[in-house]
């Protein structure tokens, strides 16, 4: 298990791209069990047994699961698929690597966890003896990591080579046995993970110390700015997702929601957001009521929102970054004028935003498409905070992001919170929550269940994330 590390940008993802024949090289060789080799094409690395599990799953929602792991090369009856061989494929593969999933279901229909383990059971089918995986925990789990991993060490003990690229040191320093840090495409060094730390690797990756723990002065909170009281919510399938929900979020104060994930978080935060309505309850700005109000009303009462998933709720992937930094303002003057839109001046507002976040490799034309995934984020970021909301929603602000930047993020909260606004920030990070928060909301089952300080235990935390206790909030 062979770790790759680096920043945002810093291409780890354009090497193993080339690895996989989705991009050509300049210069240099490859060498596959010793012998040079050109790869000009996906199928051509999987013919020579590499297999790559991307960062965003490249999978047909529409599809069952044994149709997307056979996806060309089917078992046919006549010119027709043998779903029934298909299906017995995937079955007997899963068995032999522990990785268990429903050859009938429909990937629409499976956890994000049962969909990257389709995603490796493809890649193992096509004969992979070389497994690349592009920051494969981004969107799982607590549990489904530690499932991951364990499949990880099967994979690994039947002979398989993994190249693991992730953000997370803990989870690197656990699993790998040897670590490569890139900098700005550029190999820093090569460790084995025994004797290494976070602050080590940390250290290579960004070249400096990095603050592990936030800094931030004790909160003097103010008014209420978003006040939730008695809030039902319904989920896609039209069954209950938030029960009877209030919370508070006072000026100058972060309030943290913790929680194992699928327990309303996300329908919370969306019908905060005015991409969901509500059933019941009330939701009001500074004192205004904006519980019907629909998306841009919400934003215009001064909610920002740094979306969950910023490919389908935070980013516009083929317009250009200037073009995504106005989406919130492009109606309003100097950026329209008489209805028309001003490339110039989206131009001169994007500038001092990509500059002053650091987004690397982004100009304002580029398309976010063309961006790494924590420098996408970065963008939404940038644009959020600038608008200056009153009430800022930040759900998974660092997911994706190195080490370096989190701690970039971590510093804007906190100097949003210094500044006057309410915070609101949902996280799967326990660490995250218990660092910036002041106050922390534990929801299970659609409900806030306790309120605990940042300094509680962990096992305090995880009892009343499994529902074990309740509070009146």
């Amino acid at each position: 298990m062979h770790a790759l590390l680096g920043e945002n940008g810093a291409g780890k993802s354009t090497l193993m791209s080339v690895l996989y024949g989705l991009y050509r090289p300049d210069e240099g060789e490859l060498l596959l069990d010793g012998e040079v080799v050109s790869i000009e094409s996906p199928r051509q690395a999987i013919d020579l047994g590499i297999g790559m599990v991307h960062q965003h799953f490249m999978l047909v929602p529409v599809m069952t699961v044994a149709e997307n792991i056979v996806l060309a090369s089917e078992p046919r009856k006549g010119l027709l698929l043998d779903t029934k061989a298909a299906a017995r494929r995937v079955r007997e593969l899963s068995d032999r690597f522990g990785l268990h999933v429903d050859p009938d279901a429909r990937v629409r229909d499976i956890s994000v966890g049962q969909q990257q383990r389709v995603e490796i059971l493809r890649a193992l089918d096509r004969g992979a003896e070389v497994l690349i995986l592009d920051e494969p925990t981004a969107v799982l789990t607590a549990q489904e990591t530690a499932e991951l991993f364990k499949i990880l060490r099967t994979l690994t003990a039947e002979g398989k080579s993994i190249v693991f690229i992730s953000h997370k040191l803990g989870e690197v320093l656990e699993i790998a046995d040897r670590v490569s840090v890139l900098r700005r495409g550029k190999k820093i060094e090569t460790v084995s993970t025994e004797g290494a730390t976070e602050e080590s690797l940390a250290r290579m990756m960004v070249g400096r110390d990095v603050l592990f723990r936030v800094a931030k002065e004790q909160s003097s909170a103010g008014a209420p700015l978003l006040e939730v009281e008695g809030l039902e919510v319904e989920d896609d399938r039209g069954l209950p997702a938030v029960r009877g929900l209030s919370l508070e979020v006072r000026a100058g104060e972060i309030v943290g929601i913790a929680g194992v994930d699928d327990n309303g978080q996300g329908e919370l935060v969306e019908t905060l957001a005015g991409l969901r309505r509500a059933l019941a309850g009330t939701i009001r700005v500074d004192g205004a009521d904006v519980t019907d109000a629909d998306v841009r009303g919400k934003l215009e009462a001064g909610i920002g929102h740094i979306a969950e998933d910023r490919h389908r709720r935070g980013l516009v992937l083929g317009f250009s970054l200037a073009e995504n930094l106005c989406l919130r303002d492009y109606r309003r003057a100097p950026i329209a004028k008489h209805g028309l839109i001003s490339p110039q001046r989206m131009n001169e507002r994007a500038e001092p935003l990509l500059e002053e976040y650091d987004v690397r490799g982004g100009h304002c034309e580029a398309l976010a498409l063309s961006l790494s995934g924590g420098n996408q984020q970065k963008v939404v970021i940038a644009r959020e905070i600038a608008e200056d909301p009153k009430v800022l929603i930040a759900a998974q602000p660092t997911r994706g992001l190195d080490v370096g930047a989190i701690e970039f993020v971590h510093r804007r909260l906190i100097e949003q919170r210094d500044a006057g606004r309410g915070v609101l920030l949902v996280s799967l990070e326990l660490e995250e929550i218990r660092s910036l928060s002041d106050r922390v909301l534990v929801m299970y089952d659609g409900r806030v269940v306790a309120e605990l300080a940042p300094e509680a235990s962990e096992e305090e935390f995880g009892v009343a994330m499994l529902g074990g206790r309740r509070e009146a909030v």
